[in-house]
């Protein structure tokens, strides 16, 4: 490695649509002087396939810049966790379980690992909110759900100045940060009731189930109350857009 080379940055995510279903990942590969958006899809996949996928062709492609350390910035722990701790074991294993099963998904978990073992110790995973305001991040993110969901997408190739995602930038937004947080404690409290609304008419439902059953592979908004107030708070909601 040459004396004081600069990172290689990474950022990379992936997006299924259904789990499994239509998928797509994207990337961010860049140095000091070039950038590379990558991206692609897949008709019936699943989320971890897709962001196995993002880091395993960002690294290929990273392996035709001048070497240097990589910096690799995912918000998949599947990814993080498998890479630098339970691919250790798998390989000891033959790729089997400590249940007696086959690794689950090792057709990419297998060239990422040689991949990786390539770089020679100069990977650093690091781990990133996802929906956060990153930038990196988010860009990603957008070109992961475009492909999943058809859409053309418009990859950056060229120079870094003339990039105009700040990808160096790696501090979040505390507003977005809260409002997940606040998500994910919301989805662990008990349900008073499920409320969904399809084509303006708004139903009450006290089991998820009931609610699911309305909503799936339909249009449809619904949410989890946590009182009869907050129920309430939620159809005023929904009505008022």
């Amino acid at each position: 490695m040459k004396s004081g080379a600069t990172n290689i940055l990474i950022f990379c995510d992936g997006a299924s649509k259904g789990n499994p279903g239509p998928g797509g990942w994207g990337a961010i590969v860049a140095n000091d002087t070039k950038v590379m958006e990558l991206g692609g899809s897949e008709k019936k996949t699943t989320n971890n396939r897709m962001e196995l996928t993002a880091a395993l062709e960002a690294l290929g492609a990273a392996r035709a810049l001048p070497e240097a350390p990589v910096v690799v910035y995912t918000d998949s722990s599947y990814v993080i966790n498998g890479i630098t701790k339970w691919v250790h074991g798998w390989i000891k294993s033959n790729w089997i379980t400590k249940d007696k099963k086959e690794v689950m998904n090792q057709d990419l978990w297998k060239p990422l690992a040689n991949i990786v073992e390539n770089f020679s110790g100069r990977i650093k995973w690091q781990y990133v909110g996802g929906h956060v305001g990153v930038a990196g991040n988010e860009r990603v993110d957008v070109v992961a759900s475009d492909f999943a969901q058809g859409r053309k997408v418009a990859l950056y190739k060229g120079e870094r100045e003339g990039y105009e995602i700040d990808i160096k930038n790696i501090s979040f937004d505390a507003e977005k940060q809260k409002t997940k947080s606040d998500t994910r404690s919301r989805s662990k409290m008990k349900a008073y009731s499920y409320v969904s609304m399809i084509g303006g008419e708004v139903l009450v439902h006290k089991t998820w189930a009931e609610c699911e059953a309305r909503v799936r592979g339909r249009s449809a908004k619904y949410k989890k109350s946590l009182s009869k107030e907050d129920e309430s708070k939620i159809i005023a909601e929904f009505l008022s857009k």
